[in-house]
């Protein structure tokens, strides 16, 4: 076998609007991972600036900016290929880590 099964591409598979919906999927949840970023540095600038609040602030971005490294990819890939490669399961681990951990720092902020 010369490719993983997850990444090998079906030729009976006719993905109709898939891609287009799962390329908007992908925008509408970075528009709300910057949301999010957004809201976390004005939480930080509008309580005082704490260096834990400081240090939270940038790992949230730092997050944010991981998210929208690979959710750009993919909305690269979906667009750019006819027939679209399932996506890597080190990709999907790494966006749910990159969400997961937003959402602990923004806790974090607002606690």
């Amino acid at each position: 076998m010369s490719a993983p099964a997850a990444r090998r591409r079906d030729p009976d598979r006719d993905p109709g609007l898939q891609p287009e919906r799962t390329r908007l999927a992908w925008r509408r949840t970075t528009l709300s991972g910057t949301v999010a970023a957004l809201l976390a540095v004005k939480t930080v600038l509008h309580g005082g600036a704490s260096a834990a609040g400081i240090v939270a602030c940038a790992l949230c971005c730092g997050l944010w900016l991981g998210f929208l490294g690979i959710a750009h990819r993919r909305i690269r890939t979906l667009a750019t290929a006819s027939s679209p490669m399932a996506f890597a399961p080190r990709h999907a681990a790494a966006a749910v880590l990159c969400t997961v951990a937003m959402a602990a720092c923004g806790a974090a902020l607002v606690l």
